[in-house]
């Protein structure tokens, strides 16, 4: 499973220019998913959630990163991006044969959804399999990529 993490002032999600989702400041945070994630426990995704919610890339008041979203009350957009997966050694067109397959990935993205809701309510998702339009304002910018590959 991959995060793509970015601190945003705000952000917002449109499928045929109709608003799905929107937040203030928070994170958006683009979820891929591989088919080794079949193996993930929930207490794996419970801690894999974890490490987005603490994060600690908002500043205090001297512009230290002192403070995670939670701490400045700050929301998140949750947005499934199979192309996170994407292998580009060879040729010129991606490859996505690591990529969980549609319907299963949309069990384990709803899944993930949930339990991000259960330990932070201000959670917020675009719509799965959709093509969307995301918008934001990365604020810093701060980007951070999380692999559970190197947090479990």
């Amino acid at each position: 499973m991959r995060f793509l993490v970015q601190r945003v002032k705000r952000a917002k999600v449109l499928v045929e220019k109709e608003l799905v989702a929107g937040i203030g400041q928070g994170l958006l945070v683009l979820v891929g998913l591989s088919n080794d994630d079949e193996k993930l426990t929930d207490a794996d995704l419970k801690k894999i959630v974890q490490k987005v919610l603490y994060l600690r890339i908002f500043a205090d008041k001297e512009g230290k990163l002192n403070f995670n979203v939670m701490d400045v009350s700050g929301e998140v957009l949750l947005v499934s991006q199979f192309t996170l997966y994407a292998d580009c050694r060879k040729g010129r067109r991606p490859n996505f044969g690591q990529t969980m397959p549609g319907k299963k990935a949309k069990m384990y993205f709803q899944q993930v959804a949930k339990i991000f809701r259960d330990c932070y309510p201000k959670v917020k998702t675009g719509r799965f399999g959709e093509d969307m339009e995301v918008e934001l304002v990365n604020w810093g910018p701060v980007t951070i990529m999380l692999d559970s590959s190197e947090i479990l």
